[in-house]
């Protein structure tokens, strides 16, 4: 980005068996430090062959949005009010990207700016982001002592918080787990999803890469490593789902941290696509 350096820093891996790479730049001053995170299906090594393109977030450290417990603020931490805006950081970014791409194939959207492949790059989602700093499990004051994660300030207004560090240490002790099933389940059921569209099932538009992948998560270690067969162990996963969709509103995003149905109709929807796909894989 235009302004900051990474100071001669290598690119650095985020956890090992993944593409989550992540790159820390700073203004010459100080005063502003980001840090360019590859996240998403490409980093977790679960995207397809249809859906490659790359997810970058470019997380601002030095401005970060907090969360604390009733009664405490950001003076009890000795903290001071930031003053650049998430309109500025993305508008940042947007210039920073039409800069280095000779304003050719960079399209601002709601919640992050799109980059157009061609012939000498990938498809890629850029999503400005705050850090978000939740304290409310701090009982010492101490600034330290949070749960980290990315604030998104979408253009038409509101707040989205994910955890995507989480979401990819939480995926690779998952696939250790299983024996290295569960990646491999995910890629599968990213498949048959694109399969279940071209035989005529309508997939609702509420039905998600990370929805999906957050899906199986769920699902008991146990039930990915009682067969050596895969066309056995999905069989499995399909059976549980649709006996336990009763339960998914217990269910949590493969970041552990947040429920992974908010709202009733989303729920409904992946219900439904469960139906279908017990029904299409039991054809199959």
């Amino acid at each position: 980005m235009v302004g900051y350096s990474d100071g001669d820093k290598e690119i650095r891996t985020i956890e090992s068996d993944t593409y989550a790479f992540a790159l820390d730049l700073n203004t010459k001053s100080g005063d502003k430090k980001i840090i360019l995170l590859v996240q998403g299906s490409y980093a977790n090594k679960t995207n397809i062959t249809s859906q490659s393109d790359v997810d970058v977030a470019v997380i601002l450290e030095s401005t970060f949005m907090p969360e604390y417990r009733a009664n405490v603020t950001g003076e009890n931490y000795g903290f001071t009010k930031g003053t650049y805006t998430a309109t500025e950081l993305k508008d940042e970014v947007e210039r920073a990207l039409n800069i280095k791409f000779n304003y050719d194939g960079i399209e601002r959207h709601d919640k992050s700016i799109r980059v157009y492949g061609n012939t000498y790059r990938v498809d890629a989602d850029v999503v400005p982001a705050y850090r978000f700093r939740d304290y409310t499990n701090d009982f010492r004051f101490d600034a330290n002592n949070y749960v980290a994660g990315i604030e998104i300030r979408p253009d038409s207004g509101g707040r989205i918080i994910n955890y995507p560090e989480q979401h990819i240490k939480n995926g690779i002790e998952k696939n250790l787990k299983t024996n290295y099933q569960f990646k491999r389940c995910v890629r599968v059921m990213k498949n048959i999803r694109e399969d279940m569209n071209d035989n005529g099932f309508r997939i609702s538009d509420q039905i998600s890469s990370f929805g999906l992948e957050s899906l199986l998560w769920n699902i008991p270690d146990g039930i990915f490593t009682k067969y050596s067969s895969m066309k056995y162990i999905f069989e499995e996963l399909v059976d549980y789902l649709y006996k336990n969709m009763g339960s998914f509103s217990m269910y949590y995003e493969a970041n552990g941290i947040k429920k992974l149905f908010s709202k009733s109709e989303i729920q409904i929807a992946y219900t439904n696509f469960v139906k279908d796909l017990k029904a299409f894989y039991a054809y199959e």
